[in-house]
């Protein structure tokens, strides 16, 4: 379950729509939801790594790493 508080303009547009298209403003917040969640996602994930870089390995390492 989710609740979510939309200014007062966002929730006009919302309602609107759903009244024109038949469906719920669950549906469409919804849908919203889960067109932007993976690039949300891959924003934060990238952030972080940025804050906290992993270990660079060079050719060499992973050559010596895998016994070539």
């Amino acid at each position: 379950m989710l609740a979510i508080r939309l200014d007062a303009d966002t929730e006009s547009r919302l309602d609107r729509l759903a009244r024109k298209t038949g469906r719920t403003k669950t549906f469409y917040a919804r849908e919203a939801i889960l067109e932007h969640l993976e690039d949300l996602e891959d924003i934060y994930l990238a952030a972080r790594r940025l804050r906290r870089p992993a270990r660079i390995y060079s050719a060499q390492d992973v050559k010596r790493g895998l016994g070539l």
